[in-house]
């Protein structure tokens, strides 16, 4: 099942550790299996508020997004971007091909409170 990483980067001033950071960056998640879905496009904030830029890597599987973050080449690289813009990163699993949320509405409608008896 495919995995990703998905950043939501704050605004920031540019700096030559984020061009080396982006740089080295490809090299770290492509032995992984990884490559990039989302980087340096536009968004459209259609609600809600979402400062910044959106960044996804795609992986084969968790274990390998796992492995690239863990990975001594991501940890080296991972304070020139730390170190100037602020942050947050999630690692997802995806959804199987021809995935139906049928099991999670009805795991939703079963920690519903019961209705009183008419």
């Amino acid at each position: 099942m495919p995995a990703y990483a998905i950043a939501r980067l704050r605004e920031a001033a540019p700096h030559p550790e984020i061009a080396r950071y982006i740089e080295r960056l490809p090299g770290t998640f492509e032995p992984h299996g990884g490559r990039f879905l989302v980087h340096m496009a536009a968004h459209e904030v259609k609600e809600g508020d979402w400062p910044g830029h959106v960044v996804m890597i795609g992986f084969p599987g968790i274990e390998e997004a796992r492995a690239w973050w863990d990975s001594p080449a991501y940890r080296e690289i991972a304070p020139l971007r730390s170190r100037h813009i602020e942050g947050d990163v999630i690692l997802v699993e995806g959804v199987p091909e021809g995935y139906d949320p049928a099991a999670a509405v009805k795991a939703l409608r079963d920690a519903l409170p019961a209705a009183p008896p008419a």
